[in-house]
């Protein structure tokens, strides 16, 4: 059964008499208990979408559900099942922690106490903060009173819209651990990212871009599905080296990615052609590979078909 189904979600927004489409035909599905990816960059439409399943913007077209109700006619009851943690950190700032958990628990007509489990793995590592303001806590601390908040009234459904932008690499780290122990509790869990290495936690992903879906898998069948070759090249002069290899009658495509530049060749391409040009060119310190694809490399194919 399904926690969440979307079928063909379409959202325009007009500003100055000009339309500007934010969803083109979304659909999609999320089973009980699994945690799915929105991967894509900024303004892709991730926000757009989460706010229409949390019932806070109404679709142009198209339905949706989330744990079999509609979030059109059955929202309030929705907004009972349901814990939302929005891009940007919502929270009173002027209350304290233990304020601000207080109050989003009575909202829902419960306390702390009550629900104190499901949020004491996360809660314990800033209750010794309980009595600071809000707005005085650092990015990770934020996130886990978010979190925390998000929480505190028992939700089947978690909506995490980029919780981990603007948070330093051990924070990230903790947060998807995090949401693997409450995945582990049944929660059905959606959560959308720009990283594209986070898409590795999830147990499927959907690839986003321009309000469009490109692709949606486990991760390991996304990266599987990228059928061409990839090398992996780099040398002493790496701009030099990006544009010559743009510039090669046998690449499709080529960017920079760490400390190397990611190159697809064409259909018919072979690395040793390739290999020949650029030896031609003499480049110092060059060094070729296959490369290994990773999510990121299968978005960036999706977006040229």
């Amino acid at each position: 059964m399904y926690s969440v189904e979307v079928q063909h979600i379409s959202k325009s927004y007009t500003v100055k008499k000009q339309t500007t489409p934010a969803l083109k035909d979304i659909s999609f599905s999320v089973k009980k208990g699994e945690l799915f990816g929105i991967i894509g960059p900024d303004g892709a439409g991730k926000t757009s979408l989460f706010r229409i399943l949390t019932t806070l913007l109404l679709a142009d077209e198209g339905t949706a559900t989330v744990e079999g109700m509609n979030v059109v006619n059955e929202y309030k009851a929705i907004r009972k099942q349901v814990g939302y943690m929005p891009g940007r950190f919502s929270l009173y700032q002027d209350l304290t922690v233990k304020e601000n958990l207080d109050f989003f628990a009575t909202i829902f007509n419960t306390t702390v106490d009550e629900n104190y489990d499901l949020i004491k793995d996360i809660y314990v590592q800033i209750e010794p903060f309980a009595d600071r303001k809000a707005g005085k806590l650092s990015g990770g601390m934020k996130q886990k009173l978010a979190l925390s908040c998000a929480l505190i009234h028992r939700p089947t459904v978690l909506f995490l819209d980029e919780p981990t932008t603007g948070v330093d690499a051990v924070s990230r780290k903790e947060f998807w651990e995090m949401l693997k122990r409450l995945k582990e509790q049944g929660i059905t869990i959606l959560v959308s990212t720009p990283y594209m290495d986070e898409a590795e936690m999830c147990d499927r992903v959907a690839l986003i871009q321009n309000g469009s879906i490109l692709s949606i898998d486990t991760p390991q069948q996304i990266v599987a599905s990228f059928a061409q070759t990839m090398l992996a090249v780099r040398s002493t002069n790496m701009l030099q080296l990006l544009n010559k290899v743009r510039e090669s009658s046998f690449v499709e495509n080529a960017y920079p990615s760490g400390i190397y530049h990611h190159v697809i060749l064409k259909q018919h391409a072979t690395t040793e052609q390739l290999q020949q040009e650029l030896q031609a060119a003499a480049f110092a310190g060059l060094e070729i590979k296959k490369g290994q694809p990773t999510i990121e490399d299968c978005f960036m194919q999706l977006m040229r078909i």
